[in-house]
């Protein structure tokens, strides 16, 4: 599951890969592996390095009240799906565009050629990620510029995989 939070007015993008009680997540490029379970409704353990932690999480919407050890944290979720087309502004609309990776992954398909045209939305290349394949798209309309990597490039995050002009 791939989404954004928004805490303390600072976007992050968080995604969440989860297989029964293991939790794989990466926030903002950093990544945890954590065993997770509700023992009642609101309340959390979280098991990291032999460690335990328990989380009063409180919602309305998706607006999330969190308290870990006695500090309140209050955050608001996301899911970028929902952005698509939402903006009256679109900031990628001149100039050039970079399509970057979020985490490490692996290069599994580019969909596109150089010099080829593409919409806003249009689907540009598929990079692997802790074990889920994310289809990256072109912010704007545009044609393909630079295709910096190729299938099966092994890329970092933040790494610039295809230019759109």
């Amino acid at each position: 599951m791939k989404l954004q939070a928004e805490i303390d007015g600072k976007i992050e993008e968080v995604i969440l890969v989860r297989q029964g009680d293991l939790v794989r997540a990466s926030v903002g490029g950093r990544e945890y592996e954590l065993t997770a379970s509700e023992p009642e409704t609101g309340v959390h353990l979280f098991k990291v390095d032999g460690r335990v932690f328990e989380a009063g999480v409180s919602s309305k919407g998706n607006e999330f009240s969190v308290d870990v050890g006695g500090q309140q944290v209050g955050l608001t979720l996301v899911d970028p799906k929902r952005l698509r087309g939402s903006g009256s502004g679109d900031h990628h609309s001149e100039g050039r565009a970079e399509i970057k990776t979020a985490m490490p992954g692996k290069v599994v398909r580019i969909l596109v050629e150089s010099g080829q045209q593409v919409a806003k939305g249009d689907a540009v290349i598929i990079v692997e990620a802790m074990k889920m394949q994310n289809e990256m798209k072109s912010p704007k309309d545009g044609s393909i510029a630079e295709i910096r990597a190729s299938e099966g490039d092994t890329v970092g995050a933040g790494d610039v995989l295809v230019v759109i002009e």
